[in-house]
């Protein structure tokens, strides 16, 4: 029997009965009780056909709540939901007597919360894990007020991982030629530097100078989970403006090109906040353009550098972490036009650029990780700080968030693992002469600093 029929048919019945049930409880009031009544009968359920018709009900529900109401379903998933602890106990017991490996499964299975179960059997319809990603952005929405929620989030976080996996997950490439809607999501979910229009997004899709790539999952089809963009250049790119301008190309044949600039990287989906895929994205883009262009030798980013400028506002307020000359340089910053004057420019040039290498080098988060999230990020996949780049980007964006500096960070495939290593083991940062040359004039900028 071919069960691909068989699935397809429960499909559409599935995908029929919920639509004449929304339009039969159109005006029916929803609250989260009938929700949580639809989960736990999705969680008694024994059969196929009726488990996808139940765990329907219950995501349409849900989608019909409002947001007083969800909270509530939150509330309610997370406490009524969890883990049995008697029976945890119980079998806790049983293994610590028998220290067998099935009493120890058994241990394993009680200790997962029933919650678990019920997200699994949502996920059964067609259209059932983009729902469930949905589910979570509104859950992310609401935790950070609500905190008890964090075990839900948790079991979110868990799933994912495993449904998300790197195995499931399929590249292909963007151009002019994709389904217009796909390329509609592109120009939406861009967030790094924003689309203007059609006409810009077709100049970054130029084949000349430009590649694009995203990541696609076949559970929820057509919805990008993360692109990148990315500038074929000769030598390293210092500047974002010329790869944003729509008036010229970087170059009229790829085969010329010796570097490949990752310029943005952009999540599309807010509700798969925490689950990986850029590490895994820039490397296989990294093969695919090795294989397409062999010429290519560099793959860099010109990447931002946001919250520099807030943390240099906060050095600016410890007067007594600054030497006098660079208190008053950093002055400078207040007039919103001080990059146009070649004068304020160059004086605050000397103080900035060691002060990034120091905040990008030195300065940690709570975990003892780097302070800048796009360090944190390229550094965990391996990559080099290779280069700190003055006025690299002179948009308003950039001015406000980081004084109008850009980084590159070096990708070198035959160093991406012992970097990573030695990063993830004991927080060793890999950067250039010249970033490490900053990091020692910044000593001298900054008092109580003694070389090392």
């Amino acid at each position: 029997m071919n069960m691909s029929f068989l699935q397809e048919l429960f499909s559409t019945i599935t995908q029929r009965d919920a639509l004449r049930r929304q339009r039969s409880d159109a005006r029916a009031p929803v609250d989260h009780e009938r929700v949580i009544a639809a989960c736990r009968a999705l969680l008694e359920s024994d059969g196929e056909a009726s488990s996808i018709t139940l765990a329907s009900r219950a995501l349409d529900l849900y989608t019909r709540l409002d947001e007083t109401e969800k909270l509530r379903f939150f509330e309610r998933l997370t406490g009524e939901f969890s883990a049995n602890a008697e029976r945890i106990d119980e079998a806790y017991q049983r293994y610590q007597a028998s220290r067998d490996d099935c009493d120890l499964q058994a241990l394993f299975n009680v200790c997962e919360p029933s919650r678990q179960e019920v997200l699994r059997r949502l996920n059964l319809t067609t259209d059932g894990t983009h729902e469930l990603v949905g589910m979570r952005e509104d859950l992310l929405g609401v935790l950070k007020a609500h905190p008890g929620l964090q075990p839900l989030n948790d079991d979110f976080a868990h799933l994912f991982a495993s449904w998300f996996n790197r195995g499931f997950l399929v590249l292909r490439r963007i151009d002019w030629n994709t389904p217009a809607a796909i390329l509609e999501r592109i120009i939406h979910y861009e967030a790094v530097h924003e689309i203007q229009d059609w006409n810009d997004l077709r100049r970054r899709l130029d084949a000349r100078d430009r590649r694009c790539f995203a990541f696609f999952h076949p559970a929820i089809g057509d919805e990008p989970l993360i692109f990148v963009e990315v500038a074929l250049y000769k030598g390293l790119p210092d500047q974002i403006q010329p790869i944003l301008s729509g008036t010229h190309r970087l170059i009229e044949d790829p085969d010329v090109a010796d570097t490949a600039a990752f310029f943005g990287i952009s999540n599309c989906q807010t509700g798969l906040r925490g689950i990986s895929f850029g590490n895994f994205l820039i490397k296989q883009v990294v093969q695919e353009l090795k294989q397409e262009l062999p010429n290519l030798r560099h793959f860099v980013t010109l990447s931002p550098v946001p919250g520099f400028r807030q943390w240099l506002d906060s050095l600016q307020e410890q007067e007594e972490r600054l030497d006098d000359d660079a208190h008053e340089t950093l002055a400078l910053l207040e007039d919103p036009d001080w990059h146009s004057d070649p004068a304020k420019a160059d004086r605050l040039r000397d103080v900035v650029k060691p002060l990034a290498a120091h905040y990008l080098l030195q300065e940690k988060n709570a975990k003892g990780l780097p302070l800048n999230p796009v360090a944190r990020f390229h550094l965990g996949n391996g990559a080099e700080l290779h280069r700190i780049n003055w006025l690299g980007d002179i948009s308003a964006k950039g001015i406000q968030q980081a004084a109008g500096l850009m980084v590159n960070y070096l990708y070198v495939l035959e160093d991406i693992e012992r970097n990573h290593e030695q990063y993830t083991t004991n927080g060793t940062i890999a950067c250039s002469s010249s970033v490490r040359d900053l990091r020692r004039r910044a000593r001298k900028l900054l008092t109580g600093e003694t070389e090392k």
